[in-house]
This record gives structure tokens, C-alpha cells and sequence, in this order.
């Protein structure tokens, strides 16, 4: 499940996921929540929590993370990555280049920081 995190700064879209993240959450609670920031401010700056609640990616929310996120490349603002798990730190430390305009890892204990960074 996706969940949207409320009092971000303007044009900073805040979701966590929570428990198994579905191509279901995709097409209905993030890929729409990404457009209606898109129509209101481009780029769009992500935070993006991962914390103790959530639980494994479904096989086709990973495939439509990747056709979504490249298929919108150039409207991407900062990505903060917010969580402890290892094997996302290392991916995302691996593959963070493709970001255009940056993408960084924060620890779950510093969601605030991720935030600020991501507002720019």
C-alpha cells in the first residue's frame, strides 16, 4: 500500500510505502498523485519512505515504477529516498546517476532532512 504524507513543502510529493506495494497502488494512489503535482508544479521532488511498516515490492509495482519513472525522465525535481534498508541504500547509491536532478539516501531518522532536500 502507498500512503501519502501530508505537510511537505510546495511542490515536494511525500508517499510511504507500507506493507506489500502493489502495480494496483501504482496505477491508482501514485501515478495519479504524481500527475496532479505534475500539472501543478514541474518538476516534481519525491520523498519517498520506506520505513518499518513496509514489507517487499510486488513484481509489478517494480515494473511499473521503472515504465512510469522513465517515461516522465525530464520531469523529475530531487528524489530522497528515506529508509534503513540495505539493499534499497545500495541500489539506490548504485543507480542514483539516472536521477536528473539528484537523488539521495537519508536515514528513517531523518525524514525532515530528506524533506528540506528535496524542496531544494
Amino acid at each position: 500500500m502507498i500512503e501519502l504524507l501530508p505537510g511537505l513543502p510546495e511542490g515536494v510529493v511525500g508517499v510511504e510505502a507500507v506493507g506489500e506495494v502493489t502495480a494496483h497502488d501504482y496505477e491508482t494512489i501514485l501515478i495519479p498523485t504524481f500527475e496532479a503535482a505534475r500539472a501543478r508544479h514541474e518538476p516534481v521532488h519525491v520523498v519517498f519512505v520506506a520505513g518499518e511498516r513496509f514489507e517487499r515490492f510486488a513484481a509489478g509495482a517494480l515494473w511499473d515504477d521503472t515504465k512510469y519513472g522513465f517515461s516522465h525522465f525530464r520531469g523529475w525535481g530531487r528524489v530522497a529516498l528515506v529508509t534503513d534498508i540495505d539493499w534499497m541504500r545500495h541500489l539506490t547509491h548504485a543507480f542514483g546517476w539516472l536521477a536528473p536532478n539528484g537523488m539521495r539516501v537519508f536515514p528513517t531518522a531523518q525524514l525532515a532532512e530528506a524533506a528540506a532536500w528535496a524542496a531544494g
